[in-house]
């Protein structure tokens, strides 16, 4: 399915006005029913809907693993995803009538509560690296972004290694990117241990208990980090870094462990 779509705009530059065809990102209403319940309707980029749907599942703990889906039915034409899972957890149960707003874009509901977050695990190993690696893959990762440079209108993420980026996406919403990551990590079998994810989308709390759930040691963003995304990678042992732009960035926590 197309991401973009062409429109006829007019284009003003000073006193001459233009009309011309401009590309504009397509926002697409998914909707994911779990064992024929609704639970929620994402904006989002209609691509990587399996993985979409996947990630979101996991990150929101309706899964706990792969092995708890029997089935995914993705209807591109509807918009919707049906999943029958084989263990609903009493926690999601409660949750099912109570979202938590967040400052997400593309997606305004979360289902946990931030407060739980710092119960999870630790990174149990840092990983090293250094800081022309993390400039080579920024700079990687904006070439890939390659719906953004047509539109300007969307999010990008990519999972790597220290020396390379083994996968990406693009999605009108930050966290939706990110999902879509994650449903692939689940599918694909993909050790995260000793990951790293880039994002150019701001990197808040969610964004951390995302990646805290799957223990990826590293988070990168061309963005501004939140202050309560700081305070948790720094319990969670998370090396965050933020605003990497040419040769600039931010590193808010775990210093130790950037080999400069």
């Amino acid at each position: 399915m197309d991401n973009t779509k062409k429109m006829k705009i007019k284009r003003v530059k000073r006193e001459i006005v233009i009309e011309e065809d401009d590309i504009v990102v397509i926002e697409y209403p998914f909707t994911i029913f779990v064992n024929d319940k609704e639970i929620i309707t994402l904006l989002c980029s209609p691509n990587s809907l399996k993985e979409l749907t996947v990630g979101f599942l996991y990150s929101e703990a309706f899964i706990s693993s792969l092995s708890d889906i029997e089935k995914i039915i993705i209807d591109e034409q509807k918009g919707i995803g049906y999943v029958y899972i084989n263990n609903i957890s009493e926690f999601n149960e409660k949750l099912r009538g109570k979202r938590t707003i967040t400052s997400g874009c593309g997606k305004g509901t979360l289902f946990y509560n931030v407060l739980d977050s710092f119960k999870s695990k630790k990174i149990e190993h840092l990983l090293a690296v250094r800081i022309d690696n993390i400039k080579k893959l920024m700079s990687q990762f904006n070439k890939k972004s390659e719906l953004f440079l047509n539109t300007g209108g969307v999010h990008g993420c990519a999972m790597c290694t220290v020396h390379d980026i083994i996968m990406f996406e693009e999605d009108i919403g930050r966290h939706n990117a990110l999902d879509k990551i994650l449903g692939r990590v689940l599918l694909d079998e993909i050790n995260t241990k000793d990951k790293i994810i880039l994002t150019s989308g701001r990197i808040s709390s969610e964004i951390l208990i995302k990646m805290a759930k799957r223990q990826v040691p590293v988070i990168v963003s061309r963005s501004a980090p939140t202050s309560l995304a700081v305070e948790m990678a720094e319990k969670l042992r998370i090396t965050l870094i933020g605003f990497v732009r040419g040769e600039k960035m931010n590193i808010y926590t775990n210093f130790l462990s950037i080999i400069f």
